[in-house]
């Protein structure tokens, strides 16, 4: 049974969803988002509230139950609210550039790596001296905002011996002791 399919998603004011043919669209002050629905799943709207049923008890429909109400709420979430992720760039000549949707990043190769990132987020990347630098990043878009931030993340995962690399803001690495904790 699913618990998180059953509740209800309450709409904020000035978001508007629309369910057509499987497909739903959901409106909002930071932009719109759309989703293709399976045909197991029914999306109702009814005043400011939508539910999500499904039609069969089997195993695939009650995982697909909670996937599909997990998804429209994250799309009024988005459209509504926007999602923001933080990374920090953690080592010695770390650094990241914004000149409009390009991010030129120094993270330790022999070249610099620029990455073109999609018009729907929007980046900003800042300094301060004495402490790492951060870049954020802004979206209505949650998979395409986690997308972006897993590859940038990729391109200089941290290091379990000093922590060197890029990193979430917030995040807990697991460190190892390295070569003098054998010696002792």
């Amino acid at each position: 049974m699913s618990r998180i399919g059953k509740s209800p998603i309450t709409v904020p004011s000035g978001v508007e969803v629309k369910v057509e043919k499987g497909l739903v669209t959901v409106k909002g002050t930071k932009g719109e988002l759309t989703q293709d629905i399976d045909t197991a799943i029914t999306v109702e709207v009814e005043g400011n509230t939508v539910n999500v049923l499904r039609h069969t008890e089997q195993k695939t429909h009650k995982a697909k139950h909670g996937l599909y109400r997990s998804l429209i709420s994250n799309m009024i979430e988005g459209v509504s609210n926007g999602f923001k992720v933080q990374q920090e760039l953690v080592g010695v000549g770390y650094r990241a550039n914004v000149q409009g949707q390009r991010l030129d990043l120094m993270v330790g190769y022999s070249h610099n790596i620029i990455l073109e990132i999609p018009k729907e987020v929007k980046v900003s990347a800042e300094a301060e001296r004495g402490k790492n630098p951060i870049i954020t990043l802004e979206s209505h878009d949650k998979q395409l905002i986690g997308h972006v931030a897993a590859k940038i993340r990729s391109l200089r995962k941290p290091e379990p011996y000093k922590g060197k690399g890029i990193k979430f803001v917030g995040e807990i690495l697991r460190r190892k002791a390295g070569k003098s904790a054998a010696k002792k």
